[in-house]
């Protein structure tokens, strides 16, 4: 649920001011009576923050948005004059309406009632009945209809359109997908009915959701040519902001970091880089680094046919990098409105630092952990954030990475206290989120640890918060994607996890969430096809495996399983504590492991029980991933009670990823008689209560 909906629930609902987006934007006091605005940019402005929630919004954009063509001074003081007025009008009603600071705005919401968010919390919540009125009532109305300002407003309100628009369709998906799960066929009816009223055309669960128009663009890695090599991070650190600056322009879609940095150093031609990308542009170029000037030459690419369609040189120094960036960016906003057609508001760089130092700490940091794998490498990270938030300690996205690092080592390193790393990386996230609350990554991250306190529903929460803010970043929407399907909600689970693959098509671990949604669905043949793609990314080969040995392929998939193999001390590190294996012993292991899962002989599934007992027995972590996994695997439900009711940790939450497959042995867990307490005890059925019970388990008949 939304904050909205959150805080709807603690404030009696009749005593809350009612804010109507969809048509015409209208207040009202809780008696039902309208407030009435004598100023339409008072009025505009009120309508963009009751539509960002509780999102601040920087007041220099509200400015320019609100006071196209004036001069800045001018603009500024017209922002302030109209705040003035707001604040007069709203005065009476006897609540703090708004949050106003020196550089931003944002709307108090724990007083409003807002029907777009309204909406989704009924939705999300199950209630159909009183969100297919509510649909039914404003049928095909736009949001915020009748409100124009000029491109700026225009862009960022038909972005903003799109992105609550598409909220919503998950939202009424997931209503639907809990309705047939409930065999509730008249409330299904009912929303379904509801909803053709807003897309006439719509299929039922998301077949017709909003058309994406948007131009598919992916900026590919900037050559290094500085002498010193050293500084690859600092022309990394471009094309990351490069990245996020030009998702900010809301008619256009731009590939994932994760996918665009896979085509590093590649010899693929640019056809087929733009065809595994899904885009129809790419972005090339290069960086070169002598003291303190840069100079940069970018060039845009069709995608479709190789040729440079533009090109040029920019020229700038380290003390003005963010202008740089911000020059580079228009100039190719610029570029693909003249070769397309289109009509872009120039997208602007965010400032992240005052301090130059503490930034080149930050893309320094940045680069180890995109590495992840190598002796340190995480912990040289961690001491290069800090350093920087020594310089600067409102470093908000400085914070973030420091999260982001605390992660990688409770997930990717022989860490020996996963659960203290999970914590460090929580405040983190925390202080990002203080900093900078239109974040959304941080929520997921928050989310992460929420699972290791038993807190299921406050980590699925997080997730959804993070979506809310972040609905266009693809770290947020698997996180997203992933919670659902840990928790067996796999139908509800796919638009997020179809949505981040969109997003990012190159990254195997969103191919992990699309193969556990196959196998909860029985598809097995796509289960085998999407384990095949994890392994063509380059990582383990044990979801192919199973898929395989479910379709009756045991010898090939045992072969396939033993392939994991060679990931060990790469991606995949052996548990901590335990003996060090001469190469030998581990050829051993893995032959066990893989005839263990794989072979379907019972004779070869008890040997490597034993093996995993004997793992539980003498290893540091209980509920290292090396024992949780292939305990679901072969469906060892006392050992899956045991190792994961020890306790949940950011790395062996992947485990639940294969949970929740309708296939011999695993299916033997979730119907093992034990399970549901085991589903209390760690908070999963928490989550079901509010959530949804999962695909495969029917709820209580008392429910």
């Amino acid at each position: 649920m939304d904050q909205t909906g959150r805080l709807a629930k603690l404030q009696p609902y009749d005593k809350c001011i009612h804010a109507s987006l969809f048509g015409e934007f209208k207040l009202k006091r809780a008696d039902g009576s309208e407030i009435l605005f004598s100023n339409r940019r008072a009025k505009a402005l009120l309508a963009v923050l009751c539509l960002t929630g509780n999102e601040a919004i920087d007041r220099e954009q509200l400015s320019k948005m609100l006071w196209p063509g004036r001069f800045e001074s001018h603009a500024k003081a017209s922002l302030r004059q109209c705040l003035l007025d707001l604040g007069k009008l709203l005065e009476p009603l006897g609540r703090e309406i708004l949050h106003v600071t020196r550089i931003s705005v944002c709307l108090n919401n724990k007083v409003m009632v807002i029907d777009l968010f309204k909406l989704e919390a009924e939705l999300i919540d199950g209630q159909i009945t009183k969100a297919a009125d509510r649909i039914s009532t404003i049928g095909g109305s736009r949001l915020l209809d009748q409100l124009e300002f000029g491109d700026a407003f225009n862009d960022w309100l038909s972005h903003r359109r799109l992105q609550a628009e598409r909220r919503l369709q998950m939202a009424v998906d997931a209503a639907l997908s809990k309705a047939v799960e409930c065999g509730d066929e008249e409330s299904y009816a009912t929303l379904t009915k509801a909803w053709a009223l807003r897309y006439p055309l719509a299929l039922p669960m998301a077949a017709a959701a909003p058309v994406d128009m948007r131009t598919r663009i992916a900026v590919l890695p900037f050559q290094a040519l500085a002498a010193d090599t050293g500084q690859d991070y600092f022309t990394d650190g471009m094309v990351d902001e490069l990245i996020t600056t030009l998702g900010k322009v809301p008619q256009l879609a731009v590939a994932g970091r994760t996918s665009s940095f896979h085509f590093r150093d590649s010899d693929l031609p640019s056809t087929r880089i733009a065809d595994e990308l899904r885009v129809s542009h790419l972005i090339e170029g290069s960086v070169q680094q002598q003291g303190e000037r840069v100079r940069i030459h970018v060039h845009l690419i069709d995608g479709g046919t190789g040729f440079e369609v533009w090109g040029e040189r920019f020229d700038g120094t380290l003390d003005d990098v963010f202008a740089l960036q911000e020059n580079v960016a228009q100039a190719v906003t610029t570029t693909i409105n003249d070769v397309l057609g289109l009509a872009m508001q120039p997208p602007q760089v965010r400032g992240l630092t005052h301090s130059k130092a503490a930034y080149d700490l930050l893309l320094q940091g940045r680069s180890l952990c995109a590495r992840v794998f190598g002796d340190g490498i995480l912990d040289r990270a961690i001491a290069l954030f800090e350093e920087a938030l020594v310089l600067d300690a409102d470093f908000a996205e400085c914070w973030v990475w420091l999260a982001e690092a605390h992660q990688l080592v409770a997930v990717y390193t022989q860490c020996h206290d996963r659960i203290a790393a999970s914590l460090r990386m929580a405040e983190c996230a925390t202080r990002a989120i203080a900093l900078s609350p239109e974040l959304g990554y941080p929520y997921s991250l928050l989310g992460v640890h929420q699972w290791t306190e038993n807190n299921i529903v406050g980590g699925l929460d997080s997730a959804f918060e993070g979506y809310r803010r972040e609905p266009e970043n693809p770290a947020v929407t698997m996180r997203l994607g992933s919670f659902l399907i840990y928790c067996g909600r796999t139908q509800q689970a796919t638009p997020y996890v179809n949505a981040a693959i969109e997003q990012d098509p190159v990254d195997p671990r969103k191919y992990a969430l699309l193969w556990a949604i196959h196998m909860g669905a029985g598809d097995l043949q796509s289960a085998q096809a999407a384990g095949q793609r994890i392994v063509d990314l380059g990582w383990p080969s044990m979801y192919l495996a199973i898929a395989s040995a479910a379709l009756g392929q045991h010898d090939l998939a045992v072969e396939q399983y033993q392939q994991t193999r060679r990931l060990v001390n790469t991606i995949i590190l052996p548990p901590v504590g335990g003996a060090t294996m001469t190469s030998e012993l581990m050829d051993t292991y893995w032959q066990v492991a893989a005839k263990g899962i794989c072979s379907r002989q019972e004779a070869d599934r008890l040997v490597y029980f034993q093996w995993l007992e004997m793992m539980y027995a003498t290893l540091h972590d209980k509920a290292d991933l090396a024992i949780a996994g292939p305990a679901i695997f072969t469906g060892n439900a006392e050992l899956v009670f045991k190792s994961l009711g020890h306790h949940i940790s950011p790395a062996n939450t992947l485990a639940f990823v294969a949970l929740w497959t309708d296939i011999d042995p695993i299916r033997q867990i979730w119907q093992h008689p034990e399970f549901i307490p085991f589903a209390q005890r760690i908070g999963m059925a928490a989550a079901w209560d509010k959530y949804g019970w999962p695909d495969l388990i029917p709820p209580p008949s008392n429910l």
